[in-house]
């Protein structure tokens, strides 16, 4: 599971939506292992004057927030952040200085998914990866 929100200006956001979303799930199905159709993301396009950033980033600069269920290991994160800044360049032109990730790892038992917490639910998928 890996509820992802993507913070950017809204020029610059907008017209690369669908393009992210692409980017990011593959990301996400290659280093964590999820299923093709566990896409779960939310975009933030923002005005300049909401978005406050460093004078050394471009108006590109872009943020992503990955919250996820315990248990992958140390290597797959590093992999999907390794795999993001990659693909996020050759997809979206974005430069690694102009993209920031942060990984938000939380218990199963604090997520509440089609109205079990998720550490009842019967997954189709791995998270020790």
């Amino acid at each position: 599971m890996g509820q992802i929100k993507i913070y950017g200006l809204k020029e610059k956001l907008n017209p690369k939506k669908e393009k992210w979303s692409e980017v990011i799930h593959s990301c996400m199905v290659e280093a964590f292992e999820l299923p093709e159709n566990k896409k779960f993301h939310r975009f933030f396009p923002m005005e300049n004057e909401d978005f406050i950033f460093p004078d050394d980033r471009s108006e590109a600069y872009t943020i992503i927030e990955i919250s996820i269920f315990e248990g992958r290991s140390s290597e797959s994160k590093k992999r999907l952040i390794e795999l993001l800044f990659q693909r996020a360049a050759e997809s979206t032109d974005i430069a690694p200085s102009d993209l920031e990730i942060t990984l938000f790892e939380t218990p199963r038992q604090n997520w509440g998914i089609r109205g079990l917490p998720a550490d009842e639910l019967q997954l189709n998928y791995k998270i020790n990866v």
